[in-house]
């Protein structure tokens, strides 16, 4: 498990251990808040094609699934 500060994700690089449609490379690009301004989810975009996906900040903590950096 990654220990993640969420206040530093916003354009931080991931790569999936399990890419699905080429896409393996990835960057945070929005970080999504609540009221006490707690961040809960962050957009993740493809750098191949720049889909974005929705993804709880914490999954990224998952070294199953994702390791920090362009690998």
């Amino acid at each position: 498990m990654h220990h993640i500060n969420p206040n530093k994700l916003l354009l931080s690089k991931w790569t999936s251990t399990s890419p699905t449609h080429k896409e393996k490379h990835f960057i945070v690009t929005e970080l999504i808040r609540d009221e006490q301004d707690k961040v809960i989810e962050c957009i993740i975009e493809a750098v191949i094609n720049k889909n974005q996906y929705s993804l709880h900040w914490q999954a990224l903590s998952s070294t199953d699934n994702w390791k920090q950096g362009w690998k």
